[in-house]
């Protein structure tokens, strides 16, 4: 699988542009500010039908313009798949396959998968749990439809548990059986869901220390730890026992909603004894480890988007790296950079060729 053309009209910085890609190695350069990422971030939008950057959709369209379109035209097992994401203002999004609209989005995920890393993956490592919660099931939803669809199900019954518990704070009354209907639906649900997070996760951990010592060269032990209320016991009588919380907090205190991962260096947290340079290492590690899940479990060789990800790492590490994902277990990559000596000479030690695009206010030179 790999992605030969896409056309951007509007979107972010861009008022209409045009690219031809290779199947191997694609890159970006130019100054900061110029529109590289954008580029990386119209390519997530046909993969997976948002920003991997900006979660407000109306945020993307360029400025004093009312609508942005992408379209791009990928080459699936021989066959041509022409893909097509646009939106106007305050009106919902329009994606097509092949000129026809999905009736839900949720439909084309993990049709075309993509793993994209970026400086911004230190919120895996700095921020709450809900950012490592998103990652565990961005990889997933790939492969996986019904997990997908019991997540969606799930968010749907807790926002409705959470909805009633401020009702019942708000009129002083509490009535427990209608709280148990959401109960109900929320236990499976969760039950599924929880099965398939603990048995990626045992699946995951060996390939990600795979890759960690790989680019560390054997220098530190990490692991991953999963962390979940399922794991307590049986999920109704944790519900019943934090109800008391509940009703205070006005929200579902437990539940699979609120599953964490550890991350660990030497049996330390990373986010307060590793370097730049380890966490940075481990970040990548992590989305190395995604690609490699996804490439043996759906038999595709996602598109690998690496945004501006050199900064902090060792001139080793970095042709480690380099070195590893030209190599033929990967396929399609695109790099952001704003040194394209650093890149092109890289690359050309390794023997890989380069197509490189240089950016400059949003306009593009093959």
């Amino acid at each position: 699988m790999f992605l030969k053309q896409i056309s951007l009209v509007n979107f972010k910085n861009y008022s209409e542009a045009s690219l031809n890609f290779d199947a191997g190695v694609n890159f970006f350069t130019g100054d900061n500010g110029e529109g590289k990422t954008n580029l990386l971030d119209a390519i997530h939008y046909l993969s997976l039908c948002k920003s991997y950057f900006n979660p407000i959709e109306s945020q993307n369209i360029q400025h004093e313009q009312d609508f942005f379109m992408v379209q791009g035209v990928f080459d699936l097992d021989g066959n041509e798949e022409q893909i097509y994401c646009g939106l106007k203002r305050n009106q919902k999004k329009v994606f097509k396959r092949n000129k026809k609209e999905y009736d839900r989005l949720a439909d084309h995920i993990g049709l075309l998968p993509v793993v994209v890393i970026s400086p911004t993956d230190t919120n895996l490592i700095v921020e709450g749990s809900e950012e490592r919660r998103k990652f565990i099931d961005s990889i997933i939803a790939q492969f996986d439809r019904t997990y997908l669809e019991d997540l969606i199900a799930y968010n749907r019954v807790v926002s409705q548990r959470n909805a009633l518990l401020k009702l019942f704070f708000k009129t002083r009354r509490f009535d427990p059986a209608s709280l148990e209907i959401w109960d109900e639906q929320m236990i499976p649900l969760a039950q599924a869901i929880y099965e398939k997070r603990k048995s990626f996760i045992s699946e995951f951990i060996p390939i990600f220390g795979r890759y960690y010592r790989f680019l560390s060269s054997e220098k530190e032990q990490v692991d991953i730890r999963y962390q979940s209320d399922l794991a307590e016991g049986d999920f109704w009588n944790t519900l019943k026992e934090s109800l008391e919380k509940d009703r205070q907090m006005q929200y579902s205190t437990a539940g699979i909603h609120k599953d964490d991962l550890v991350f660990t260096i030497g049996g330390y947290p990373v986010k307060r004894f590793a370097s730049q340079g380890q966490q940075k290492s481990f970040l990548i590690s992590l989305k190395l480890a995604q690609f490699d899940f996804i490439k043996e479990i759906k038999g595709v060789k996602p598109i690998l988007l690496l945004d501006d990800i050199f900064d902090k790492l060792d001139d080793q590490r970095v042709r480690k790296l380099m070195e590893l994902v030209s190599h033929q277990n990967f396929g399609q990559i695109f790099i952001t950079d704003t040194h394209p000596e650093r890149i092109q000479s890289i690359f050309r030690d390794i023997s890989v060729p380069v197509k490189t695009f240089t950016i400059k206010t949003a306009n593009v030179i093959a």
